[in-house]
């Protein structure tokens, strides 16, 4: 069931229930339909993935069944959806009763089953965690063709704490439902400016824990650093005022909004729930500018329609097939460019000289700041210790999302991918590890040091998966498979 047709009624729900099935017997159908010596894979010509995987001649699985909302339950708060509903679809259907999921990830395109499979993140994380913490079941088709239901305390618990960051090599999510959260029709910002990353640092530390600033509460919160003397944190605040909003859906920008001279003075600004939950597809965070979107003169001419993360991936789809940027240095006489596309968590108390050393070492600006907690109470049946087997994430401690998407010259002789191994390098030198959505670099044994693996991955892998009919982790994530 797509959004608009408020998936909310007894009969909605039947209807959404009943066309899901439809989906899940196609899906099905097309496991089976794969050689028993085929790898399973899915069949989809979109991702948000950065990392190159190896082509297949075998047949993906059907998922053109599983893309919609099944059915939203505004009491109770809850939502049913589809492993392959794009967060677009699922907040509009949630945003028509006045409720939104507790951490919607900044792209529209990104999938509810892939932010819960491959981790997702946003300026609510401070308060409610990661996508996959407000999941309360999900159906998964695992890789011996059955599709079972997780829950935290049932019999596939341990499935379902070990699935996120597993990248869909335990299994695919069909349906999941997750709790929402009430949310009003605007947002108010304030943009902090600050001429020091430890001051950003400590400031951003004492919002995470004491929930507000300067005596208002604080319900969003992510930060942006042009350079060490230039950073800003951006606060949010929800509200039903009516007022003025601002518009970044066309020829304005919004991390270019975010930027103002005064050190005392934040900048104010509001926008509707919708387009703040947005604000960053429309120029990709910053990323539109490789394609001269920001330009304006190019950007008058741009079909709005266009302007959007999912048309970029087109763009950059067609870059990895013609090389076209590599041609373009080239003619340029400059030397081709190592894509840097990442984001690495790091204790927040080691937030600033992380950056500081970024900043040093690496040729790439703005940066992306969002902290990040696990939720508190952990769910029933989770471990004390890491209740999320696969991303090791330490509970009661504040973390942050350093995000930077963008690409340095290649320095002859370096072995490939040389900025990324020091990132990798480093990032463990902090306490910190990275996201596995582009390109890694990492031996086995290190992989399996960054808890990415190990003997309760292999235990899953043996259970849901005996014939190796998905690939592992590591083939996936570092050796590209």
């Amino acid at each position: 069931m797509r959004a608009g047709k408020r998936p909310g009624s007894d009969g909605a729900r039947e209807t959404g229930f009943a066309q899901h099935r439809e989906g899940v017997a196609r899906l099905l159908a097309s496991y089976h339909a794969i050689p028993p010596d085929g790898s399973v894979r899915l069949a989809k010509k979109t991702s948000n993935l950065f990392r190159a995987r190896a082509k297949s001649s075998t047949p993906g699985l059907d998922v053109s069944g599983l893309t919609g909302v099944i059915a939203v339950d505004p009491v109770a708060r809850t939502a049913d959806v589809a492993g392959m509903c794009t967060y677009e679809d699922l907040v509009d259907a949630t945003l028509a009763y006045g409720l939104a999921p507790l951490v919607v990830p900044q792209l529209k395109t990104i999938t509810l089953g892939g932010a819960v499979t491959g981790l997702g993140i946003e300026s609510t994380s401070f308060r409610n965690g990661l996508p996959h913490e407000s999941v309360l079941e999900i159906d998964i088709l695992t890789g011996n063709g059955e599709i079972i239901t997780a829950t935290p305390d049932g019999e596939h618990a341990e499935l379902f704490f070990g699935f996120p960051n597993s990248y869909g090599t335990l299994g695919y999510s069909t349906r999941l439902k997750i709790s929402l959260e009430p949310v009003k029709k605007y947002v108010a910002l304030r943009h902090l400016r600050f001429d020091s990353l430890k001051a950003l640092e400590t400031t951003m530390d004492r919002i995470v824990t004491d929930r507000e600033y300067d005596g208002v509460a604080v319900d969003y919160l992510d930060g942006v650093v042009f350079t060490d003397a230039e950073s800003y944190l951006t606060l949010g605040v929800q509200t039903d005022d009516d007022g003025p909003v601002s518009d970044y859906t066309g020829q304005n920008i919004f991390y270019r909004s975010i930027q103002h001279p005064s050190l005392v003075n934040p900048k104010t600004d509001r926008l509707t729930i919708r387009d703040y939950l947005w604000r960053w597809d429309t120029d990709w965070f910053w990323c539109s500018r490789a394609f001269g979107a920001q330009n304006p003169k190019i950007r008058r001419l741009w079909p709005k329609q266009y302007l959007r993360s999912s048309f970029y991936w087109k763009l950059i789809a067609l870059d990895h097939k013609y090389d076209i940027g590599d041609r373009l240095e080239k003619r340029k006489g400059k030397p081709p460019r190592e894509r840097v596309v990442q984001d690495v968590e790091v204790p927040i108390e080691r937030t600033a000289d992380f950056v500081s050393w970024f900043l040093e070492e690496i040729p790439i600006e703005p940066l992306w700041l969002c902290p990040l907690r696990l939720r508190e109470p952990s769910p029933a049946g989770a471990s004390a210790a890491r209740p999320w087997p696969l991303y090791p994430l330490e509970p009661k401690r504040t973390y942050v999302n350093i995000g930077f998407w963008s690409s340095v010259p290649i320095v002859p002789g370096e072995r490939e991918g040389a900025a990324n191994r020091l990132i990798e390098d480093k990032v463990g030198d902090f306490d910190g590890h990275k996201s596995l959505y582009s390109d890694s670099y990492y031996s086995k044994e290190d992989f399996e040091a960054q808890y990415y693996g190990g003997d309760r991955y292999l235990h899953l892998k043996d259970r849901y998966d005996p014939k190796s009919r998905l690939l592992d982790l590591f083939s996936k994530a570092v050796q590209r498979k």
